[in-house]
């Protein structure tokens, strides 16, 4: 088979992941996997033969970390040739057993070490490691070169110079990126594909990264940058998720079979699986794309428009993509604390996310009220425990600059979802007498947000690099006492670009079709998400006190009494009145908004599990 001409007239089918199916096997992550070429071949092969007849038609030999730079860690670095020489030996022995036309590639992957201008190692070293490995896979006898999963442009460049320098064979180029898609050093796919394509590659890819969805958008834009480019897709099975200690991928076979006549629509020459993808899932995808005839669209060029750039922007966080697939979400609030220790934050953190929370929210200096950094608590939850979360983000006692600096260390630390509210007036709190000015009200710091930073530009209309992603919330009172003012308020945030809503707490399952319909009824249809304030009650005292002390709050009789006559089961009564609660305002509600009180997320927990029975 002649790699380049096939490619012309059909879509070919690569494998899917070797560092999943070895994990499976038993081999730990802590393991140099590309050793296993010399002490356990059949381990690998086996692999190779799964995936071959699963109908892939294209194999990639395991020698990803087999440079020298990554098989020093463990020692190996004198045996690259060996390595290298192991890893395609034994998958030319697999096809060869198979009586099947399969191509081989020899797979190379980043050095593990930064190369200049952002490391110490210089180009020409970097180029002379991948020289010495595409050699040896080379002179083996692969079919081609695969170099994959790179996030450094300047790393990936120097790999396809040293693969044209060494050998003759077809060169793919692959690539990485983050949630927001673009490297880790913030190039887009645009750049990133013109990039690889100066440089030489035969074939330009994107592999691993997120799912399916994320490089069906990343490989339009790339097609859009080089039209007459050939490509390569290999996506994980989804954002990995870590399930009682063990890495998980939720996307499934049949997701992918779906996928792959999407990516050829959109133009990809070659498909396969990145990590989490079994010889399950490249049979569905064999299945699908023999299930439709090859037409001419692979050949035709893709087209990014400006509203699906406008959606790209939006579903980047994993709340926006729930919310815009209708389901139900639930978010749950914690504070910072007030000290150095987050342990006591952390471990609740942790069980709300394994009882199936989707979001934690931050708040910021609650009741003007020293605390943690809510920027730090998002991105320790975020890091430590894998929960996404969104930032409180008050405009209180914050002038422009700071704003805007604060936005841009927000999305440095991963974060995308935040919450914009005017904060509470430090006179309420620990510091009364400190200073409480603000340059923008809510909605213009949604509009400064959306309209500005979300298109790549500040305050000023100064580039700012690259644009962010930001999912933007705002306040809403369900049960305001001047109901033509909230929908005054609520049309001027949708306009400013608010992109859902957080309301305070609700007792009556009416309150949100009051409010809709009076807004329905002066703008037209209400087309955005509405978390509903939850605070689930804990005692009769509880119940009472915000009853009567807490403006903008009613509780229903008959629930005060639930809560009275329960006793000491007060708190579970509170959670049986909060299930029923959210239960009712389904219809109405894209998601609840939780604010947990004296800290029992034990009581979170019971009453998502009942939520999401």
């Amino acid at each position: 088979m002649n790699l380049l001409e096939t490619l012309s007239t059909k879509t070919i089918l690569a494998d899917g992941a070797m560092g999943t199916m070895l994990h499976a096997r038993g081999v730990s992550f802590e393991k140099c996997f590309d050793e296993l070429n010399l002490n356990n071949p059949a381990a690998v092969a086996e692999i190779h033969r799964e995936y071959i007849e699963a109908g892939a038609e294209i194999i990639i030999t395991n020698t990803f970390s087999a440079n020298k730079f990554k098989l020093g860690k463990y020692g190996l670095q004198n045996h690259v040739q060996e390595i290298n020489k192991a890893g395609v030996e034994l998958a030319k022995r697999v096809v060869a057993a198979s009586f099947k036309n399969v191509l081989i590639a020899g797979d190379v992957g980043p050095l593990g070490v930064r190369i200049a201008p952002y490391g110490r190692i210089k180009l020409e070293e970097a180029r002379e490691a991948f020289a010495e490995q595409i050699k040896s896979l080379a002179e083996a006898g692969a079919d081609l070169i695969v170099i994959e999963t790179f996030s450094d442009v300047y790393e990936i460049q120097e790999a396809i110079k040293a693969a044209k320098e060494v050998c003759d064979l077809p060169v793919i180029a692959s690539v990485t990126f983050t949630r927001d898609d673009r490297t880790l050093l913030g190039d887009d796919p645009a750049k990133v594909a013109t990039r690889i394509s100066e440089a030489g590659a035969d074939v330009i890819g994107v592999n691993c990264s997120g799912g399916p969805s994320q490089l069906l958008r990343i490989l339009k834009q790339m097609r859009q940058a080089v039209p007459h480019g050939k490509f390569w897709i290999k996506p994980n099975a989804g954002w990995p998720e870590q399930v009682s200690g063990r890495i998980m991928y939720p996307a499934d076979a049949e997701y992918f079979g779906e996928y792959a006549l999407l990516f050829r629509s959109a133009g990809a020459n070659i498909v396969g699986g990145c990590c989490g993808t079994t010889p399950q899932h490249i049979l569905m995808m064999k299945k699908a794309l023999e299930s439709a005839p090859q037409t001419s669209e692979v050949l035709e060029t893709s087209e990014v428009s400006n509203e699906e750039t406008a959606e790209i922007n939006i579903q980047t966080s994993q709340l926006a993509q729930k919310l815009a697939d209708k389901k139900f979400s639930i978010c749950i609030e914690m504070d910072p604390p007030r000290g150095l220790s987050t342990h006591k934050l952390l471990a609740g953190a942790s069980l709300l996310h394994d009882s199936g929370a989707d979001v934690i929210n931050v708040a910021d200096t609650p009741m003007a009220r020293m605390r943690m950094s809510g920027w730090a608590v998002c991105d320790l939850v975020q890091r430590q425990i894998g929960v996404e979360t969104t930032l409180h983000f008050p405009t209180r006692g914050r002038n422009l600059l700071r704003v805007q600096g604060d936005l841009l260390a927000a999305h440095a630390l991963g974060i995308r979802n935040l919450f914009v509210v005017m904060g509470d007036p430090t006179s309420i709190g620990d510091y009364p007498e400190a200073a409480d000015n603000y340059d923008l009200v809510p909605s213009g710091l949604i509009k400064l947000i959306k309209q500005g930073f979300n298109m790549g530009i500040d305050h000023s209309g100064t580039s700012i690099g690259q644009p962010t992603n930001f999912f933007v919330g705002a306040a809403l009172n369900l049960c305001p006492q001047d109901i033509e003012t909230e929908v005054k308020n609520l049309n001027r945030k949708i306009k400013a670009g608010a992109d859902f809503f957080l309301t305070q707490p609700i007792y009556h399952k009416d309150d949100g079709p009051k409010l809709i319909e009076a807004y329905e009824a002066k703008h037209g249809k209400l087309n955005k998400p509405i978390l509903a304030g939850i605070l689930p009650l804990v005692s009769a005292k509880h119940a009472n006190f915000l009853n009567n002390e807490v403006p903008g709050i009613s509780i229903p009789d008959e629930m005060i009494q639930r809560i009275e006559s329960a006793g000491e089961h007060a708190a579970k009564a509170g959670v049986d009145v909060t299930v029923e609660l959210i239960q009712a305002i389904k219809p109405w509600a894209s998601g609840v908004y939780i604010m947990p009180q004296f800290h029992r997320y034990d009581l979170i927990s019971e009453i998502i599990d009942q939520v999401k029975e």
